[in-house]
């Protein structure tokens, strides 16, 4: 299988589209399941043992909290 290609995506979301995508990823996290989603045309599969944690940014009068979902790549 070739490597995929590194990529860096933000892609901004409806609060309905963000809710539902949010509610799929609660679903699946607390059965212990695997999590598909699509972002910017490429499907991702996110295994079960992934990591996830939050993470909190303060600069200047902006502030950001991002929602992580981590794991290695098997080949």
């Amino acid at each position: 299988m070739p490597a995929k290609l590194e990529r860096d995506v933000e892609r901004a979301y409806s609060n309905a589209a963000f809710a539902a995508k949010l509610r799929r990823l609660a679903d699946a996290v607390e059965k212990g399941k695997r999590f598909q989603i699509q972002i910017a045309g490429e499907r991702i599969r996110v295994p079960e043992g992934a990591v996830y944690n939050i993470e909190h940014e303060r600069e200047g009068n902006t502030e950001e909290i991002e929602f992580q979902i981590k794991w290695e790549i098997t080949p």
